[in-house]
Formats: structure tokens, sequence, C-alpha cells
């Protein structure tokens, strides 16, 4: 079942807000775990679970910064006249 844009929205800022902060304050305590590795063996560590995070969540937040499908466009043109289209 495929999640309406209004839900996805709702569904990343749940992630963003709930998710993300969890996440962190696991994976801090974990690497905490180990022994102080090398830095660039810590700093390796980082980088691949600050991309796992968003794996399992990516069907989420695959459109959600652009413009809602219903709205069309954000343009509001019709309602600006052109300078040369003004009345007089």
């Amino acid at each position: 079942m495929a999640l309406s844009y209004r839900a996805r929205r709702r569904w990343s800022l749940i992630a963003l807000l709930v998710w993300l902060p969890l996440y962190i304050v696991v994976v801090v305590n974990l690497v905490e775990l180990l022994d102080r590795p090398n830095i660039l063996v810590e700093l390796l560590v980082y980088v691949v679970l600050g991309v796992l995070w968003a794996l399992p969540l990516r069907q989420i937040f695959l459109g959600v910064g652009r413009a809602a499908p219903d709205e069309g466009d954000n343009d509001h043109s019709e309602h600006h006249m052109h300078p040369d289209n003004q009345e007089k």
C-alpha cells in the first residue's frame, strides 16, 4: 500500500523528530562500548551508521521536498498581471 503525499510528509517529520534522535543516542552508546578505536576507524563507523539510519525510511522521504502533487504549480502567476497588461 503506497502512502499518500500527506502521510509521507507526516511520517518523515516523525522520523526526523523521534527516530533520528533515538538512533543517535543508541549509536553513540554502542560506539562508547568499544575501546577508543583509531580516529579514522571511528570516523568510518560514524559515516556508515550516519547513512544507515535513512535506508529503512527512504520510501517515506521520496518526493517529500517537492511541491504537493495536488497543489499543482505554486507560481500563482495568474494572480499577478504582467506590467505590460496592466490597466492604465
